[in-house]
This record gives structure tokens, C-alpha cells and sequence, in this order.
């Protein structure tokens, strides 16, 4: 009888999210792989600040560069320190003319040792173009040169696949006292 409820509760669960699919990628573009750590933070205890400015390409140009190839990409976040943590402050999509596509955090992320997070692009996004772009803000209790940011992109069409990858350049520095 236990197995019966649960599968009852587990066919109707599957039954409401299918119905909103809207809903459901938008938690999915927000936190793919795992439950993220969301923060109030007041950040005047942060010592040091960074504006980090990544590359991503919701598509290519192919042939006579008439034609696009969709691309997902994979923005990922690493924090490389084995003892500090950092916290993601904004995480913002852009698309070729710096135009605001989408802001991925309501509020602070924490970023414990060690851990990652991803945000998605999806394939079948179509306004960001060769030129889009993320604007990560982040911060920290000591200045540190701890996070990673790159973006994973890929797609396959048929027999043909294309994957590439993109570092994150550092564009604002800030220490304060």
C-alpha cells in the first residue's frame, strides 16, 4: 500500500510540472545541478569585490555567415579556495549589443570552498547572438584570486558537434577597508 501512495503522489507531482513547463525552466536556468545557497548578506563585511566579464555564444555563424548554429552554454563558477568562501552577487546575461537579457540571481549566492554552480543558456535561445555575454559581480572577506568563471558551450546538429570553452576576464577591482 505504501508503494501505491507513493507512486499516486509521485504521478500526480509529474502531472503538475508538466502542465508548467514555463515555471519549470525557469527554475532549471536558475539552479540546474543542485540546491544553491542563497544569502542575505550585508556587504559592508565584504573586503574585496570583483566584476568579471565572460563570453558566451547562444550561436555561431556557419558558411557564408548567413546562417547560425544554436549553441548551449554552461556558465560555470568555481571556487578554488580549500578555506574561503566568496559570494556570487549578480550573475547577468547580455546579448551582442550589452542589452540586459536576463538577471539569474535574486540575491546573494554563497560559494562555500570547493564548490561550483552552473547557469544555462539554453540552445533554443535566440536573442543573445555571437556576442552575448555574462557580467559576474562577486565578493569576499580578504582579497583573493579564488574563483574560476568559464563558459562550456556545445551542440551537435546531425553527424557534426562543436563544443568550446571561455575564460572569464576580470574588467573592476575593489578592496575596501
Amino acid at each position: 500500500m505504501k508503494y501505491t501512495i507513493v507512486l499516486l503522489l509521485f504521478v500526480s507531482f509529474a502531472g503538475c510540472q508538466l502542465n508548467d513547463k514555463k515555471a519549470e525552466k525557469e527554475i532549471k536556468r536558475s539552479h540546474p545541478s543542485h540546491i544553491y545557497n542563497f544569502v542575505d548578506i550585508d556587504t559592508s563585511q565584504l573586503k574585496y569585490f570583483e566584476t568579471d566579464y565572460l563570453p558566451v555564444y547562444s550561436d555561431i555563424y556557419y558558411q557564408d555567415g548567413t546562417k547560425r548554429f544554436p549553441i548551449t552554454a554552461t556558465v560555470s563558477i568555481r571556487n578554488t579556495s580549500l578555506t574561503d568562501s566568496a559570494f556570487i552577487l549578480a550573475a547577468t546575461y547580455h546579448d551582442s549589443y550589452g542589452k540586459l537579457l536576463h538577471s539569474y540571481l535574486d540575491s546573494a549566492l554563497l560559494l562555500s570552498p570547493l564548490e561550483s554552480i552552473e547557469l544555462v543558456v539554453e540552445e533554443d535561445e535566440n536573442k543573445g547572438g555571437a556576442g552575448a555575454n555574462f557580467i559576474i559581480e562577486w565578493g569576499a572577506a580578504k582579497y583573493t584570486d579564488q574563483l574560476l568563471i568559464q563558459s562550456v558551450m556545445i551542440s551537435t546538429y546531425g553527424q557534426q558537434g562543436v563544443s568550446f570553452l571561455s575564460d572569464a576576464k576580470v574588467i573592476k577591482r575593489e578592496t575596501r577597508e
